[in-house]
Parts: structure tokens; sequence; C-alpha cells
């Protein structure tokens, strides 16, 4: 497959799809480029090549044509002094071929958010999905999303797909637009390869011992995971609020703590098949419990099955943290998916920053760890232990989806 490193880019034109979805504050200034810094060394090496760049992003979910609240406008400027050149703007991206004909070799060209076009996604607009003339539309919509996808790709002659964070979805930028060039034409961006080649490390090139932690309110949203998962790990943590499941459906008590009541069953069944998998299951033994949510609440630390009524579990307690940092620090692959209590509050945080010091800890002893998953992202950057870990994904649903064992559109279009 034609790589990044090994394509000139002069005198070609580039489209370029990034992750620009960065957020705004009420006047429009960017609370946090992590996005855009991410994709930089993929449009300076194009622009270093003396290539013609063109750059493409969505902004938000707009509802219309144009949606100005979601105008990349608003990103213009920090765009350009992040890449070094003045980068033009198309108010339109579906009419941008005077815009795109006018570039020059080393100059940028940003255009307007690709999700003001319903063709992008895909998906009707005004429309709900119990309405009879739903399907029929959608189907429209998907004709027409070749065409909007054959319409942007005519204006390039190489396509790099370096937005991970939307690669599980086949929108017309991510995924579609691919098909409109051979092999040689079509390549992952520098962040992109990163992505890829950091799930392929863990799913597919592990090193054992392998421990994947998995926190999260619910055992319901992590269950394709925690399934994938069983058959690749040889210790597996669940954490967070999923806890209090497995503890009520084993007979404990859990006072106020989260808990799924229609999901214990299946708590049972996933113990089962990590028992017949020879998967060491650990869960918290000690919880440290509160009175309130809050981060005045009185607190105590008691066994994890036997919460007193009107008390909830907030984070992991002493026995626990050690009980996981064992394992953690004897692995040599480690997967990251989910705090293990209520970080946000400091009082609430120990666990969690206990699990981040052990990962870094292993880390430093060769092993190889991943951090993906929006909170725990949040989490090791609130510790500032992002620097010592192999890597921190960007993607939030495209990691989780590549971790469940799913073909990922915007991969599988560019590798083939």
């Amino acid at each position: 497959m034609t790589t990044i490193d090994n394509f000139n880019f002069a005198g070609k034109k580039a489209f370029v799809r990034v992750d620009f979805n960065v957020p705004l504050d009420e006047n429009f200034n960017i609370t946090d480029d992590t996005r855009i810094r991410a994709a930089m060394p993929t449009l300076k090496k194009i622009i270093a090549d003396g290539g013609r760049l063109i750059i493409a992003s969505h902004m938000g979910r707009p509802k219309k044509n144009p949606d100005p609240k979601y105008s990349l406008k608003y990103i213009l400027a920090h765009v350009s002094e992040k890449l070094g050149v003045e980068v033009k703007f198309a108010d339109d991206c579906l009419k941008a071929q005077d815009a795109v004909a006018a570039l020059k070799d080393g100059e940028a060209l940003l255009l307007e958010n690709v999700r003001f076009y319903a063709e992008e996604e895909g998906k009707p607009r005004g429309i709900e999905k119990d309405d009879p003339a739903y399907d029929a539309a959608k189907k429209e919509l998907k004709a027409a999303q070749k065409e909007f996808a054959k319409t942007l790709a005519a204006y390039a002659d190489v396509y790099v797909n370096d937005a991970f964070g939307t690669a599980h979805r086949k929108h017309g930028t991510t995924a579609v637009m691919a098909d409109y060039f051979d092999a040689d034409h079509k390549m992952f961006g520098y962040l992109m390869s990163k992505e890829v080649n950091a799930v392929d490390k863990v799913m597919n090139s592990i090193v054992h011992p392998f421990t994947a932690i998995m926190g999260g309110s619910k055992v319901s949203t992590k269950i394709e995971i925690i399934e994938n998962l069983l058959t690749k790990v040889d210790n597996l943590i669940l954490c967070g609020g999923m806890t209090y499941t497995f503890k009520k459906a084993m007979g404990g008590t859990i006072g106020q703590s989260l808990c799924e009541d229609d999901k214990l069953e299946l708590a049972l069944d996933i113990m089962k098949k990590a028992k017949e998998n020879n998967v060491n299951l650990l869960l918290a033994i000690d919880s440290v419990v509160a009175d309130d949510f809050s981060p005045n609440a009185n607190t105590q630390v008691v066994a994890s099955d036997a919460i007193p009524e009107g008390w909830e579990g907030l984070d992991i307690g002493p026995k626990t943290i050690e009980l996981f940092k064992e394992a953690i620090v004897n692995s040599k692959t480690i997967l990251w998916n989910g705090p293990c209590g209520v970080f946000e509050m400091d009082k609430f945080a120990v666990g969690s920053k206990a699990i981040a010091d052990a990962i870094c800890e292993a880390t430093k002893n060769g092993a190889y760890s991943l951090i993906g998953g929006g909170d725990s992202v949040a989490c090791i950057n609130k510790f500032g232990l992002a620097d010592q870990v192999s890597y921190v994904s960007t993607g939030g649903g495209a990691l989780l989806e590549a971790i469940e064992g799913k073909v990922l559109p915007g991969i599988a279009a560019v590798q083939g």
C-alpha cells in the first residue's frame, strides 16, 4: 500500500480528510486544538513537497445548509497559523472548483463543513426513522452520496485520510471518496497510520501477558468489546459503575450504586465466559463510597459487595488498587478504556490515578500501552501522564468499534 512517506506530492492536488471538529466557546474561539495539531504533520508534509493542499472536515451536527454556527471559517486563522501558510477558504465545499483550480504549489485551501450537505452522512434530515418515507429517502440519499463523493474526488489527484475519529462512519469524504482513486493514489495520513498501527498492536500483534482495563457506567455499552477481548486477554479488569451490576449479580448489596438490573444475567454470563477462556477477570473488592454524588460528600471504604443503604460506590478502594496494579505492572500489552471512578472530582480520582501510574510503570518497563475512549483520554491528560504511555488515541467511537473487532469503513476504503 502507498504510504504518505514514500509519495511525492509535488505539483499534485491532495484532498486530505481531517477531523477538525474542535470545541468552540460562545464567541467561536477554539478551546482545545488537539485535533488540529494532530493533523499538522500530514498537512505540512504535503506543503513541504510542493503539493496543492485541499483540507476537508466536518464540524458538529448541522441540520441545514448552511448552518452558520458550524462553519469552519472560525478555525481558518488558527489552521493558517499552525500550518505556517495563509489558508484560503471555500465557503461551499461542493462549489470549490475555481478555488481549487487557482491553487499553486505549496498553497492550501480549507473547504466549508462537508456535513452542510446531507449527502456526506447519507442520512435524511427532517424525517424520523419510524416515518414510512425514511427508508426511501435514505436509499435516494445514498445514491446522491456517490455523486457528492465523485464531485469532491474530481478536485484532487490523490486522496489522504487522516481522520481516524470518523473512520467508523461510511460517509462521503471518509470512505466513499476513496473508491474514485486507484491504490497508488490513496493513503493514510500520519495520524491515521499511528492509530491503525496502535489498534493492530493491541488486537493482532499481542505480546503477553495482555491486560485490558474497561471502565464505564454500563455493562451494556461495552458488551461487544468485552466479548471480543475475552478471546485475546490474559487479564480483564472491569471497573467504574459497571462493577456494581456484577456485584449485585453475585448476590452482593450495593446501596445506591449504579446498576443495570436487566443485565444481571449478562454479568454472570461474562464471568462464565471469562472462566471458560482462562481469563483472569478482576473486579473491585473494596470501594470508596459516598453518601452523596458530590465532592463534599462523606466517604468511607467498604467491601464492594457490602455497601450500606444510602451510599454509592464512586471509586475503587486501596485493596483493589493493589490488586489491579499487580496485574498491570506485570503486563506487556495494556489497553485502557474507561476510568475507575468519578475522576472529575479529585476526591474520587485516586483509583484512576493509581491505574494510570501503574500503566506508566509498565510502559517504562517495556510494555505497549494504548489509552483510548473519551473519558480515559481526559483522565490521562488530567494527571499529566499522556507522554508516559505508548499511545493516546484520538478516536472515541472509531477505536471502540475497532476493539469490538469491526471493520472500519474509513480504513477498509484505503486498504482495499
